[in-house]
């Protein structure tokens, strides 16, 4: 297996070859997004309304931060100028903020349970000899690493303000002593990550 991409497990899943510092940055990485995405909703009591959950509001405001921004995004966005002129940009702001309030909550709930599943997956593993180990991931795990590996570059690149548009172009210029280097290499390497591990499913 060669090291650094997910190939297919015959039988379905995927599997890596990881080295000890390929875990502890993945697993920094998964750590401090959940740090970022914050602690969950305490459990219920036991005589609380199981229907009361289904129907907690969540945020009505997008959040400040441009890499929890980037995370969870107005479900409607403003008009490009291209578009219809006639549509109310109040409306737009009213249907983004219900939307979030009731989604919202669900979304960041999914995302926590992605990043935990990278941190225990890459818990479970021993380094051999050769300071490698394979890590597996079968049944649900594939997606929920593919969930957390696009949800850290995402994050990553709202942190170093890259867009779409200028990706490659600034990425591939950093000179080496530039502090945002070691952040553009994690960010390209997430993408090969999340590129061979999407190969696989």
């Amino acid at each position: 297996m060669g090291g650094g991409t997910f190939e297919e497990l015959k039988g379905g899943g995927a599997a890596i070859a990881l080295d000890e510092i390929e875990i502890s940055i993945l697993r920094s990485l998964a750590v401090q997004l959940l740090e970022l995405l914050g602690p969950g909703e305490p459990e219920p009591a036991e005589d609380a309304d199981p229907l009361a959950a289904l129907f907690a509001e969540g945020p009505s405001e997008p959040p400040s931060d441009p890499a929890l921004a980037r995370l969870f995004p107005d479900a409607y966005g403003s008009p490009d100028g291209t578009g219809d002129e006639d549509v109310d940009q109040d409306e737009i702001r009213a249907r983004s903020a219900e939307f979030r309030r009731f989604t919202e909550n669900d979304l960041r709930t999914r995302k926590r349970e992605d990043a935990l599943a990278v941190v225990r997956s890459l818990d479970g593993l021993t380094p051999a000899g050769d300071g490698a180990a394979v890590l597996e991931l079968t049944g649900e795990l594939p997606l929920r690493w593919l969930g957390a590996l696009n949800d850290l570059r995402l994050t990553i690149a709202a942190r170093l303000d890259i867009t779409e548009d200028d990706e490659s172009a600034m990425l591939f210029r950093l000179p080496d002593d530039d502090p945002r280097k070691p952040m553009v290499m994690a960010y390209l390497w997430l993408g090969g990550l999340q590129e061979t591990l999407i190969e696989t499913l």
